[in-house]
């Protein structure tokens, strides 16, 4: 088991995302593919300094989920709705142009492109485009929002090198850097720990944590690990087929009786009374 609380010693160098804290909620939802509804009247709330992490199996709707709510996938039930700081009325989001929608939500994919020809910076800055005007240059805004992501994310040594150079994990962080250069009060994320080795996905995962709890960010997460779930989230929400088979606080949802219902597998599951910590542990031939 894994024994990280995903907290960091350093701090996240301070920025301008901390007075940009928002909300997004997907309500009553239906979501389809090729005219089949894959998501059925889910209701989401992400809220500023909380992660809430989607869990499931594959096929459970998760990613498309996260997608509806990052405006990427249609919404053909429901809607997505985007709040403000100060208790500012809400906002229907789908009525937001591009860039305005840009400069509040912020979504970190799986299928990304490694580009040809650029340099790490060159990437990272593709995130400040929502603020650019027109053929002007990047102001001194843009360059110290780059070059604090790069730091947080771990980059800042390789922002001269190429991108087709890196591995695919160093391209991922690449990626997360360019997310948080967007210096957004929503960051939507799926599967960032995907191709990394166990440092960086421990280190991603910290790094998540220091948005909420230092800067007040509204996180959405999907991830396969629950136990890396568990130690995240602040709410986690279990899918199963499309609907919401259990949410709110992880020791809650992930029980037995919850995961096998959901993954169709024995597993013993509750605090370590040594730890405090969520436990989850399959019960299979070898397992056991």
């Amino acid at each position: 088991m894994f024994t990280s609380l995903f907290r960091r010693t350093g701090r996240l160098p301070a920025g301008p995302a901390a007075a940009r804290s928002a909300s997004l909620d997907g309500r009553d939802l239906v979501l389809r593919y090729g005219g089949e509804p894959v998501v059925h009247g889910v209701s989401v709330a992400l809220e500023p300094g909380r992660v809430t992490a989607l869990v499931g199996p594959n096929g459970s709707g998760k990613s498309t989920l996260l997608r509806a709510l990052s405006r990427l996938h249609q919404v053909d039930g429901g809607r997505v709705t985007l709040g403000a700081p100060e208790g500012a009325a809400e906002r229907d989001a789908a009525l937001l142009s591009p860039r305005e929608f840009a400069r509040e939500v912020t979504l970190f994919s799986q299928s990304r492109p490694a580009p040809q020809g650029l340099t790490v910076a060159e990437v990272v800055a593709f995130g400040r485009h929502p603020y650019r005007r027109g053929f002007a240059g990047p102001t001194a805004e843009d360059t110290a929002a780059v070059d604090r992501a790069m730091g947080v994310t771990g980059v800042r040594d390789m922002a001269g090198r190429l991108v087709g150079e890196l591995s695919g994990g160093e391209m991922q962080r690449v990626w997360l850097a360019a997310c948080l250069a967007q210096d957004t009060g929503v960051v939507l994320l799926d599967e960032p720990t995907n191709h990394l080795d166990l440092r960086y996905q421990f280190e991603t995962l910290d790094l998540v944590r220091d948005l909420v709890e230092k800067h007040g960010i509204a996180v959405g997460i999907v991830l396969h690990d629950l136990d890396q779930a568990s130690r995240i989230a602040d709410t986690l929400v279990l899918m199963r087929a499309g609907r919401v088979h259990a949410a709110g606080a992880p020791v809650d949802v992930l029980t037995a009786e919850n995961i096998g219902e959901v993954y169709d597998i024995r597993v013993e599951a509750g605090v370590d009374p040594r730890t405090g910590r969520l436990r989850i542990d399959p019960l299979g031939r070898h397992l056991s």
